[in-house]
């Protein structure tokens, strides 16, 4: 507010007024996991709409839904390089045992609190995906 960073200051508005409203409807007090994915949810419907904005050749919309996922991830924990994510992957499939493309919910079910915030889950996906089918 004091710095008058308007647009960075709607995005944190934006933030607060999501979680405010899920306490509310949910009747409960968020975790912090709760609010990782919150966050999570906001930045994918971000991707989406620049997506929609830029085939509509609305770019202004565009920069504008950057600069909130840029604010926005500035709250979630550092995200996994490509390198331990790899790893993640393949712990996860020895642990659980995990023989075919069949077994992918039981992976995915194993990897998704360990990485929640911290690795794009349909990445994560392609990644299950890739290594089960090998």
């Amino acid at each position: 507010m004091r710095a008058k960073d308007s647009a960075r200051l709607s995005a944190i508005r934006l933030l607060l007024a999501a979680l405010k409203q899920r306490e509310v409807d949910e009747r409960i007090v968020l975790t912090d996991a709760d609010v990782l994915s919150a966050i999570d949810k906001m930045i994918k419907q971000r991707r989406e709409s620049i997506a929609q904005f830029e085939k509509a050749a609305r770019n202004d919309l565009a920069e504008g839904e950057k600069f909130e996922i840029g604010v926005l991830s500035a709250y979630l924990p550092q995200q996994m390089a490509q390198g331990e994510l790899a790893q993640a992957v393949a712990a996860a499939v020895a642990e659980s045992g995990a023989s075919g493309i069949k077994d992918m919910g039981k992976v995915m079910a194993i990897l998704k609190p360990r990485l929640a915030g911290r690795a794009d889950m349909g990445a994560v996906s392609s990644l299950v995906k890739a290594k089960l089918s090998a």
